[in-house]
């Protein structure tokens, strides 16, 4: 997804540092507190169409973002929430695929 979006950029050296430790901080939000928070944003999300959802992934992804960075100095810096949004669709593209061919 950073390859792709031009609004998204890898910090350290070599870049993919940056990105795997983004992903992996984003792994361990989507499964610990990502499902929480949705299931208590839910009357949210269905009076908004779903934007809430949206928010949400940016600000999951802002934290990965700071929390790659904080802790090894590498990451991915987002320069907005479109680029959010954007890299939210990439991701769900991606796993939906990798998820029909390995399977759930």
């Amino acid at each position: 997804m950073v390859a792709f979006l031009p609004g998204m950029h890898a910090i350290g050296e070599p870049p993919v540092l940056g990105v795997a430790a983004f992903a992996l901080f984003m792994a361990l939000i989507n499964a610990s507190i990502k499902p929480i928070i949705h299931i208590i944003a839910l009357p949210l999300s269905i009076i908004s169409f779903g934007l809430v959802a949206l928010v949400i992934n940016w600000l999951f992804m802002q934290l990965a973002s700071w929390l790659a960075l904080s802790f090894f100095s590498v990451g991915v810096t987002i320069d907005g929430f479109v680029w959010s949004v954007l890299g939210s669709l990439v991701m769900t593209i991606v796993s939906g695929i990798v998820g029909g061919i390995i399977g759930d």
